[in-house]
């Protein structure tokens, strides 16, 4: 059969037909890629390891990396779009169908972008080692290494329940060989309700962790009581005599507060008002602070348990008041020598408040008012005085007149 014209003319351009068409995707390709160029580029934010499909009875004990880093390579385009959403790229670990014991497991990616293709990322492979979960009862063992105070006595304790479960890791739970709470009740004198941590220890007594107890505490329950011939009564400090004139006592403080006394002979610490007082603490003409030790006063056949004096301290502070001193001189400083200055008024009247001790002491050269006309010229000027005081502690309160009226003459020139 002959074939047509038509026929053989395409046969004849065909290497030319797909040379264009090459050429035209390779012009494609070059356009494509000088504007929108691909780059590779370390993925910058975070990408955690998710892991699932653990059996809820198996336990991960080993450490497992907590993410990936990873290099991508994609277009800049892609980079500035959807590269940048959250989750775009998803780390994965599947450990359906692993029971116990180590196991090397995949890493896989999931990237939700295109086109994006993954030079490297790391950790591919993670080693993973899984344990079955172990369960244990035990007896909650209440240690006690401390005593109450001196004078009193502690009862049984009363626990919330007796026994805990610990749970873990097998090869945790196996360390465990019992379950304890610590109760501290050094210097105790009221009766005892608190929680407390329980802790699981191995056979050395160390601490096991990596393992939860539940509950994780327990209640405890305890009754202090005091002994037979011991009391624990309040300190009375007592005074005698009054601070110097002048002065106010402001406080009087002191420790300890309470102490407990003890006496072969309960009834005669029975008859105890409640409180000892303290021998007297003498105040006559005191006039600064002070810190004194006073004994107690006690009953012949008494003793005190532990420190028998008290240490008092008394806070003794001068008494505030005010004075007024009239008509002191205004002193002139400063001023021109070929000028001089007249004021009005010329004296002037000043309120002083501070402690009275050191009020009635001062004297009128205690204060200097004066007035500084250094730069001043010829004229007339409402100008505020200034103020000096030589004694510490003393505050002005008011200076009147507020103000003085100067007026700066030239100096009279001499007669002779």
């Amino acid at each position: 059969m002959k074939k047509s014209p038509l026929f053989e003319r395409f046969r004849k351009n065909l290497p030319s037909l797909i040379s264009a068409f090459l050429l035209a995707v390779v012009v494609w390709v070059l356009a494509v890629t000088n504007t929108d160029p691909v780059q590779k580029r370390n993925f910058g934010r975070p990408v955690p390891i998710e892991i699932f499909g653990l059996n809820s009875a198996l336990v991960i004990t080993s450490d497992v990396p907590e993410q990936i880093s990873l290099s991508l390579s994609a277009p800049v385009s892609t980079w500035e779009s959807e590269l940048t959403s959250s989750n775009v790229i998803r780390a994965v670990a599947d450990l359906s169908g692993l029971g116990p014991g180590t196991h090397s497991v995949p890493v896989n990616l999931q990237i939700n972008a295109q086109p994006v293709k993954v030079e490297s990322y790391s950790p591919d492979v993670i080693d993973i080692e899984i344990e079955e979960i172990y369960s244990e009862s035990f007896t909650i063992d209440l240690i006690q290494p401390s005593s109450p105070a001196i004078g009193y006595e502690a009862g049984s304790p009363t626990l919330s329940q007796e026994t805990a479960t610990v749970n873990g890791p097998a090869s945790l739970v196996d360390q465990v060989v019992g379950v304890q709470a610590l109760l501290d009740i050094s210097q105790a004198k009221d009766d005892i309700d608190t929680n407390l941590e329980l802790k699981a220890f191995d056979e050395n007594g160390l601490t096991v962790t990596g393992v939860t107890i539940f509950p994780a505490d327990v209640n405890v329950k305890m009754d202090i009581t005091q002994r037979g011939g011991y009391r624990t009564v309040s300190v009375k400090v007592v005074s005698s005599g009054q601070v110097a004139s002048g002065y106010d006592l402001t406080a009087i403080s002191y420790d300890p507060l309470v102490v407990t006394v003890f006496s072969t002979n309960p009834d005669l610490v029975n008859e105890l008002p409640g409180f000892i007082e303290t021998q007297p603490l003498n105040l006559n003409n005191a006039s600064e602070n002070m810190v004194v030790s006073l004994p107690l006063n006690l009953p012949a056949g008494m003793t005190v348990v532990g420190e028998s004096t008290i240490k008092v301290s008394v806070t003794i502070s001068p008494i505030q008041g005010s004075r007024t001193l009239t008509n002191l001189s205004v002193e002139i400083i400063g001023l021109d020598p070929n000028l001089s200055a007249q004021l009005s008024p010329e004296g002037v009247d000043i309120i002083l408040s501070g402690p009275l001790p050191t009020l009635d002491e001062l004297i009128p050269g205690n204060v200097r008012i004066f007035i500084d006309l250094t730069g001043y010229e010829e004229g007339i000027y409402q100008l505020e005085p200034s103020r000096e005081i030589n004694i510490q502690g003393v505050l002005v309160q008011s200076l009147l007149p507020a103000t003085i009226e100067v007026e700066i003459l030239p100096l009279a020139e001499n007669p002779e």
